[in-house]
């Protein structure tokens, strides 16, 4: 199983295999029935979450039922309990979205959610995220997970959801941290596929971020609040919810406009 997840989510373009995946994984649901581990965002249950990883396989990542990973989960409790996004009256914008999220951020009254990628079937608008077509002070709230690792210019995307996005509201911007690299990697030149698989983790990255990643993101103008919200968590729930044990939500707000 982790030799052919790993081969598919190398070989397969994302934008197939986002319409594939769920059809894959019906059969996939049956063969992991059980109750020792739990997914938060769908609230089923199994034996174990499957494998999955790009080069080297995480066990317990992936949920057979809503193909959450863990950093999904993660999101989902701390949007859960650390933010408005159930409550408030929010319009969303939500950049290259997640399967696992899309239906139940349709289903909730109180969100006006709009996606877009510049690619993915999933999105309702086709977006570069270096030139948002949406007007200042738009949302109250932006996601935008494992994308800025990909893009030409990340200062100018955040930038461009710095725009979008109201004054004192908020975004949250994931992207994969090498822990053991003090600044971020990247070098324009490297335009060699394989190059840039060996050099990043993956032929479509243009840089490795590293622990300087939320003072880069300061650098557009977000406030930028670096929360370890799994280390608030019980050992129990992180292990029923295979949760990452190390994963940095990293909270960017708007400041408010001074009368």
């Amino acid at each position: 199983m982790k030799e052919i997840i790993r081969f598919a989510i190398r070989k397969i373009p994302r934008k197939y295999l986002q319409i594939v995946s769920p059809v894959a994984m019906k059969a996939m649901k049956l063969v992991y029935r059980g109750n020792a581990v739990e997914c938060p965002v769908c609230n089923s249950t199994f034996s174990k979450m499957l494998p999955y990883g790009r080069i080297v396989s995480r066990e317990n990542a992936l949920c057979p039922e809503c193909l959450s990973l863990e950093r999904h989960r993660l999101m989902w409790l701390f949007l859960k309990n650390k933010t408005d996004f159930f409550t408030a009256n929010i319009k969303l914008l939500h950049i290259a979205p997640e399967h696992c999220f899309i239906d139940r951020f349709e289903k909730l009254k109180n969100i006006n959610y709009i996606t877009a990628d510049i690619e993915s079937p999933l999105a309702k608008v086709k977006m570069d995220v270096h030139d948002i077509p949406f007007e200042a002070n738009t949302f109250d709230v932006v996601f935008c997970n494992h994308v800025l690792e990909h893009v030409d210019n990340d200062i100018r995307a955040m930038e461009e959801m710095l725009r979008v996005l109201k004054p004192g509201r908020w975004a949250i911007l994931q992207s994969p941290i090498d822990p053991a690299r003090a600044e971020t990697f990247e070098d324009p030149t490297i335009t060699d596929p394989a190059e840039r698989e060996r050099v990043h983790g993956q032929d479509d990255h243009m840089r490795t971020y590293g622990l300087d990643y939320g003072n880069r993101i300061k650098r557009s103008g977000f406030l930028v609040t670096e929360s370890m919200y799994v280390k608030e968590l019980p050992a129990e729930l992180v292990k029923r919810y295979c949760l990452p044990g190390d994963e940095i939500i990293y909270f960017c707000e708007k400041a408010r406009q001074i009368v």
